[in-house]
């Protein structure tokens, strides 16, 4: 049997070989891929959906268009706009004692990238990177997760319906697979995943100098305000805490609430879910934990804090349900940092809900943890949220709700230290597919030669000159 670097080695050696044909490929040629890859997802839309909702035992289908499909499809459309824009020459002048001398600066795809795909948002996270990726005029390869075989199945084979063998291939595969993934030499690799994993994968990369882009995770706080709108907070935490059951990378993972407020908040979140899931253990809006090995470590984070101490708020009438892998959501009060729930990334719907007596005391309580991969701030008073932006650090931040920064074309989307490296999205994701390569152009006129040596007193003067000009 062919071990698995060696076939993906053949594979990456193909995506090279084409790339070395057509090395930087024209604006028409970058269009025709992109709109290969829109056809494909209008056309695939209903078994895509399917194919998710199958892999996670249930997901809404509602949520997957709005969640993965709307994303991806406004990614598109926005690139193709302003793609031809992007890649175009960067021309200047030289600096004033080289003048008249030019300088550019000329946009180069990368070459053959690779992209790891995770398991909670397979679609989107499969074709964002792709979309930028396929902008910047690279071929592409992608490991789709094990964690959802039949959607990973369905996308490999629809790709290689749609794309050329030479321009955009998909592999599936275990753990196995997806180490010598992340030891192949490709030009880029970008990978979505754990902060854990994302040691291990930035270590193979570093074997070849493989340049990455790691969107990895971590505990992203939702900070409630002094003049917070707290009906409004409660709705926009609870909405994005439980998309997807929580199974998002920059879902809310806990709240920090002024102190006198705390049982405000606990009724006005429980008025919320009832309201946006009214029969959640059947009307089917609301999504199954998307395996037996997450469900179980989710309910032991749960049931470990009650025991330590911890208070549990149900937010559903709903009971558990392991055969349908159904975690009805709770909010975790007299939390600590002993507790493993407030250690883990919790991805998944518990919330744990921390008081606070000062808006400093809550500002200091996420500086003093590692960054997350989002903030969410609720408050309307300018200078503190001013204030809040200033000294607390994070991936990215949404002000007066939730998650939505993340779908902005003209925002990077990124973390920042434990939660990641690089960013993409838009015109930064064809940043990063592409090397912006620095190209000097000398004039005729030149009075370089004046700085040869020998090193006289013609030499001492133009130095002098350079000097006072900068």
């Amino acid at each position: 049997m062919e071990k698995p670097n060696a076939s993906l080695h053949s594979i990456l050696l193909r995506l090279r070989d084409a790339q070395a044909r057509d090395p930087m490929p024209d604006w028409d040629t970058r269009a025709t891929r992109l709109r290969a890859l829109q056809s494909m997802l209008t056309e695939q839309r209903g078994a895509f959906a399917q194919a998710i909702s199958a892999d996670f035992g249930h997901r809404p289908v509602e949520e997957t268009e709005l969640l993965e499909l709307y994303p991806s499809l406004s990614n598109l459309r926005y690139s193709l706009s302003r793609g031809r824009r992007w890649m175009r020459p960067r021309r200047g002048l030289a600096n004033l004692v080289f003048l008249p001398a030019r300088t550019t600066l000329m946009p180069q795809p990368r070459g053959a990238v690779g992209i790891i795909v995770p398991w909670n948002y397979p679609l989107y996270l499969a074709v964002g990177p792709l979309i930028d990726a396929l902008t910047a005029g690279n071929r592409v390869m992608l490991k789709m997760s094990e964690y959802t075989p039949r959607f990973s199945a369905l996308f490999a084979e629809q790709v290689a319906r749609y794309f050329k063998p030479d321009e955009v291939v998909v592999v599936t595969g275990d753990a196995e697979v997806a180490q010598a993934f992340s030891a192949l030499p490709f030009d880029h690799l970008l990978f979505t995943g754990s902060t854990a994993v994302g040691h291990h994968v930035m270590r193979a990369a570093a074997a070849n100098l493989t340049p990455v882009t790691l969107e990895l995770g971590g505990k992203s706080p939702a900070i409630i305000g002094p003049r917070a709108r707290l009906d409004n907070a409660a709705e926009r935490i609870v909405f994005g805490k439980l998309i997807n059951a929580g199974q998002t990378c920059i879902a809310p993972d806990y709240v920090l609430v002024p102190r006198e407020r705390m049982d405000e908040f606990v009724t006005a979140a429980r008025a919320t879910a009832a309201r946006l899931y009214p029969d959640l253990a059947t009307q089917g809006q609301y999504a199954s934990i998307v395996s037996d090995r997450q469900y179980q470590r989710l309910t032991k984070l749960r049931d470990d804090a009650v025991a330590a101490g911890a208070r549990l708020e149900p937010l559903s009438n709903a009971q558990d349900a392991p055969s349908r892998r159904l975690l009805p959501p709770a909010l975790l009060t007299g939390v600590n940092d002993d507790m493993q729930v407030m250690q883990d990334e919790i991805f998944g719907p518990l919330l744990p809900v921390l008081p606070y007596d000062t808006l400093d005391a809550a500002i200091a309580y996420v500086a003093s943890h590692p960054q997350p991969l989002a903030l969410y701030l609720f408050e309307q008073d300018g200078a503190t949220i001013d204030k809040v932006l200033s000294r607390t650090h994070a991936g990215g931040v949404t002000v007066n709700d939730t998650i939505y920064h993340i779908a902005q074309h003209g925002l990077p989307f990124g973390g920042v230290g434990p939660s990641g490296i690089g960013g993409y999205h838009g015109e930064a994701g064809f940043r990063t597919f592409s090397h912006f390569k620095p190209v000097f152009r000398q004039s005729r006129l030149s009075g370089a030669g004046m700085l040869n040596p020998p090193y006289g007193s013609r030499f001492r003067r133009m130095l002098g000159l350079l000097m006072r000009l900068g």
